[in-house]
């Protein structure tokens, strides 16, 4: 009956140590299954993170490019020009602009920098003369006053005058090929006036101080000039010929 007992008590004490042992193990793979999965969810909340930190640079990106452009303070280039805030300038020459022409000092045209030619005006008799002077020069020179004519010899002949009323307003500056323009009474048409036929006259440019040097021999139209040199007059240099200003 001890023997018997002994066995019992041994027997009930292995199945507690199993049962002991078996909760242990159970214990142990129920943390290691948490920690596994804590482990596990720890790179996901971190990728969470870092996609939620990617969106707000992403978000603050497109924030930032959008008030770039969107500024009203930014510049912008269209076909290669630049303008800011909006407005632009239009590129300008340097001094102010006179009948289309820069104003920036150029010197007096001279002898050899001009050529004038005459052409009759449209009328019967011929009571006037237009006299075009162009610039065959390579650079722009300023045409000053009026042309100072001499239908006779040089030297002797008589000084003809400038109308006032056809002065412009500021000294015809011809670019390279431009060309100026003045009007000149030769007759006034009568058939009993005291005339001379010439077929060439003198032209003498102004210089800054008075007349210049050098005259330029300029061709009567075709036919020749009938010059009563009592009456003759002329205009001022001009861009163009004026209604009025350089009708006398």
């Amino acid at each position: 009956m001890r023997t018997h007992h002994k066995s019992t008590v041994l027997a009930a004490a292995a199945i507690a140590a199993l049962s002991l042992g078996l909760t242990a193990c159970g214990g142990d793979t129920d943390t290691g299954a948490k920690d596994a999965g804590s482990a596990s969810s720890a790179p996901s909340a971190a990728g969470s993170a870092d996609k939620g930190t990617g969106a707000d640079a992403g978000t603050a990106d497109q924030t930032a490019a959008k008030s770039g452009s969107g500024s009203a303070g930014g510049s912008t280039t269209t076909g290669g020009t630049t303008t800011s805030g909006g407005s632009g300038t239009k590129g300008t020459t340097a001094g102010s602009s006179t009948g289309g022409k820069t104003s920036a000092k150029a010197p007096a045209c001279a002898y050899g920098d001009i050529k004038v030619t005459a052409a009759k005006a449209d009328e019967v008799p011929t009571e006037h003369i237009v006299l075009t002077a162009t610039n065959t020069s390579g650079s722009a020179c300023t045409l000053l006053q009026y042309p100072l004519l001499a239908f006779g010899p040089i030297q002797t002949a008589k000084d003809v005058p400038a109308v006032a009323k056809s002065k412009p307003g500021a000294p015809v500056v011809l670019e390279p090929g431009a060309p100026a323009y003045a009007n000149v009474r030769v007759a006034l048409g009568g058939t009993h006036e005291n005339t001379e036929v010439v077929n060439s006259f003198n032209v003498n440019l102004f210089a800054t101080d008075g007349p210049a040097e050098g005259s330029i021999v300029v061709k009567a139209p075709a036919g020749g000039l009938a010059v009563d040199g009592a009456v003759a007059k002329t205009g001022y240099w001009t861009e163009q010929l004026r209604n009025g200003a350089d009708e006398f």
